[in-house]
Parts: C-alpha cells; structure tokens; sequence
C-alpha cells in the first residue's frame, strides 16, 4: 500500500502548474511537428492535445463534482482543438485550469476516481502532477533541449504512484508463470524509499516498507537516485543509471509488461 502520508495536496497542485509551465516551454521549443521518441506514433501537437485535453477532462471531475465516470471522448471535452500556432497556450491554460480548480476544491470533495487514495483530491492532485511530468519529459526528449530535474522526493513519489497504484491493479500486464521478486531502492538521502513487488501468476502485490531481509532476498534488486528510477520504471530512459543486482530478467520483465507510454 502507498505511504499516503507522505503525498501533500498543495506540494502536488504546485508540482502541476511547474510541469506545465517546464512542458509549455518544451513544447514552444521543439514545434508541433516534432517526433516524441517515447510515444513513437505521436508528433508534439499530439502529445499537447493528449495532455491538454486530460488537464480538461481531469477539470471536469474536479470542478463539476462528477461522481460517476463521464464517459465521454476528449474531442467533446475539449470543443475546439487549437491550431499548431496555440499549441503552448493552451497547454498552459488547461493546466492552470486544473490547478486552480484543485486549489479550490474542499478537502472533502467528492468525484469519481481511478486509483486508491485517501480521497479523490489526494488521488487527482497526485495523478495529474505525475501525468504532467512525465509528459514534459516526453516534450522534452522531442525538443532535444535536455531533462529538468526532479526533485527526489517528487520522483520518489511517482515511482511510489507506479509501483503501489497502477501496477497492482488488475489490469495489468505484468505477470508470471514463475514467481518472482523484484525489489526497488531509492539511493537518496532525500528520499529514502524501498518497494518490494511480488509478481505472480494472478498478478503483482506490491510492498511499500519491506525489511532489509526482504529486499536482500528479491531476485532482483535495482536501486539508484529517485530521478533515475522515474524515468526507467515509466519507461522514459532506459536503466544504464541504476545499479542492478541478481537477475536481470526479473527487471527485463517489469520493463516489457509496464509500458506506460501514455500516461
């Protein structure tokens, strides 16, 4: 289970508008017509119009109060589509959108949800901060400019989103004929977190405290900067930065069946 203790709504509102603010610039950068290495079928223009009509779609659940599942596509969420000349503003203006109507939200506000969270503002303030991110990443990589940095409690916190929300879930791909352990390590002082991940026929259980005991007998082992572990558990970079100890195929594995492209 999560440390839910560990995820502050503002620090996630604020992460939000900085990632939109980081994917704006990216985006003005690169051109709309850029190729986004990640998303290999997506041209910029692409990626903003994913992204800005999830900011809009993530709005109306917030804003409206939507407590069941708004079934809809994003081509009716968003109305009109912008023309590749407005592609960065209006990327910004969905963002702010959305941060702001977290900021306004009550803390006991009541929408629809898709991953467990003490409450649907937790859970929408931290889904939308690492959904931002990890597509200014991808903007990133299309405009050739370099990687921001992460903060590593940030970073920490998303790969804690993956490995304790998503991959759990039933729908995951990931699984194993053969049982086997594969245990996570964040390197920084600043975020001194482990996650052990049980992956099993019927699908994946995720421990996000294991002992030193428990993670010594994973059959694999991979630890590195929180940063580092981000963008390798999404599948942004690869894992030439990570320390990786005992099979490798256990990692293999997770990296082929966790495909989250987009996010």
């Amino acid at each position: 289970m999560t440390h839910w203790s560990l995820v502050d709504v503002a620090e996630h509102i604020a992460a939000l508008r900085a990632e939109g603010e980081l994917m704006a610039g990216a985006v003005a950068g690169a051109g709309p017509g850029a190729a986004v290495p990640t998303c290999p079928e997506w041209a910029v223009r692409d990626l903003v119009r994913h992204i800005g009509g999830v900011h809009r779609w993530a709005t109306g659940y917030v804003a409206g109060g939507r407590t069941e599942v708004w079934d809809v596509g994003l081509d009716e969420v968003v109305g009109t589509w912008p023309d590749d000349t407005e592609l960065a503003d209006w990327l910004r203006r969905g963002c702010t959108g959305l941060a702001d109507a977290l900021a306004a939200a009550p803390p006991d506000l009541a929408c629809w949800t898709f991953l467990r969270a003490p409450s649907p503002l937790a859970m929408w303030a931290r889904r939308q901060a690492h959904e931002t991110a990890v597509h200014r990443v991808d903007a990133e990589l299309a405009a050739g400019t370099g990687l921001s940095p992460f903060a590593a409690p940030f970073a920490a916190d998303g790969v804690d989103e993956l490995l304790s929300c998503f991959v759990p879930r039933r729908s995951t791909a990931l699984r194993s004929e053969t049982p086997a352990s594969l245990a996570v390590r964040c390197t920084d002082a600043a975020a001194d977190r482990a996650w052990l991940l049980r992956i099993e026929s019927d699908g994946v259980r995720t421990d996000a405290a294991p002992d030193a005991d428990a993670q010594a007998r994973a059959d694999c082992s991979v630890r590195g900067a929180a940063g580092d572990l981000y963008l390798a558990l999404w599948n942004r970079t690869g894992a030439e930065a990570l320390v990786v100890e005992g099979d490798r195929g256990v990692l293999g594995l997770f990296l082929d069946q966790v495909q989250v492209r987009w996010a």
